[in-house]
């Protein structure tokens, strides 16, 4: 249960706006970055811990009482010709979709497998977003990111940052240093739709970029729900990637499965078959729920609070692991009153 904090207690009791869960939580303060001007009266040991925050689309509010937050807002894209292609100059604070809608209708395709992700594009290189074949990495230039401890502003490649599977330098090495301000993304003009997802496949060869974002916004329309209208961050898990003897085990104990190969010697599994196949899809607990037609999405349908979506969480990750012997990861980054926590430390 939620407790109502006094106004004289100084805590902000309206985080629910923050996050796409609409999980209510309390904090004491929110700073807001609507310029570049405003990092340097970031209060940066007057604030910590901290957790920086975009559009809240990936964020789960684990506990009643959250750390600080910083909010980024920065808007602008620039965009030049530059070789044989675009290049991209996008402020942290802009919509991700919007970006795609933007680049896909005016003839710069290239992140059109990347629609309806929702967030902002400062989150974008944090998690290395992906879909349907395409990741965040093959199209990024650079990363500019704002330094805390020293106050510059330091422009990184796509080497530097060290991307993986929903992974980079910012969740890790440079976790709470500081903040993502701009990225640098180049579309080429030589421009090959990347179809061999399930749905994607249906189209023609031929097919225009719009047509496979149309179809892309189809396609997550039909499996994932309108966080405006079901609470929810998404994808809530990431799916697991194992050896193929482990995979070839689990093919000789349950039969097919959807199945992605990584390389010769790994294999992407789908977090949702699982969890569906665990018994999972359209399971309740009190107000929060596994959805009835992706079984990788958690949702909020009831005004529930952050420890229920843990423990629900929990659940999840205990049944598949009973079943299939597998261990999965949560995507969704948690927040307590530490600011970002890792899941091994909330969902014990």
């Amino acid at each position: 249960m939620q407790r109502d904090y006094p106004p004289e207690s100084n805590f902000l009791p309206y985080l629910s706006a923050y996050n796409s869960f609409n999980v209510n939580a309390y904090t004491k303060q929110v700073a807001t970055i609507d310029t570049i001007a405003d990092l340097s009266k970031l209060d940066v040991k007057g604030l910590t811990p901290f957790y920086v925050i975009g559009e809240g689309s990936n964020t789960l509010f684990a506990s009643e009482e959250v750390s600080n937050l910083i909010k980024v807002n920065l808007k602008g894209i620039d965009v030049q010709q530059q070789g044989d292609g675009h290049l991209l100059t996008v402020a942290a604070g802009e919509n991700w979709h919007t970006l795609v809608e933007q680049c896909t209708t005016n003839n710069m395709p290239g992140i059109e497998n990347l629609a309806l992700i929702p967030g902002s594009v400062g989150a974008a290189p944090v998690q290395n977003i992906g879909a349907y074949g395409v990741e965040f990495a093959d199209v990024c230039r650079w990363v500019k990111w704002y330094e805390f401890a020293s106050g510059k502003v330091h422009k990184m490649s796509k080497e530097e940052c060290e991307f993986s599977y929903r992974e980079s330098i910012f969740k890790q090495q440079l976790k709470g240093k500081g903040i993502i301000i701009e990225v640098g993304i180049f579309l080429s003009h030589a421009w090959q739709p990347k179809l061999h997802y399930a749905g994607l496949d249906e189209l023609s060869i031929d097919a225009t970029p719009v047509q496979v974002m149309e179809k892309v916004i189809e396609i997550r329309q039909s499996k994932l729900p309108d966080p405006t209208l079901i609470p929810n961050a998404g994808s809530f898990f990431k799916n697991p990637v194992v050896e193929r003897s482990v995979y070839e085990q689990l093919v000789a104990k349950f039969g097919a499965m959807p199945n992605y190969p990584v390389d010769k010697k790994h294999i992407k599994l789908a977090a949702g078959w699982l969890i569906d196949q665990a018994g999972l899809k359209g399971y309740a607990h009190g107000n929060v729920a596994i959805h009835d037609k992706q079984a990788l999405v958690l949702t909020n349908p009831n005004n529930g609070n952050g420890e229920e979506l843990v423990l629900l969480a929990k659940y999840a990750l205990e049944q598949v692991k009973d079943k299939f012997g597998i261990s999965l990861e949560p995507e969704v980054r948690m927040v307590t009153e530490k600011g970002d926590t890792p899941y091994q430390e909330v969902l014990v």
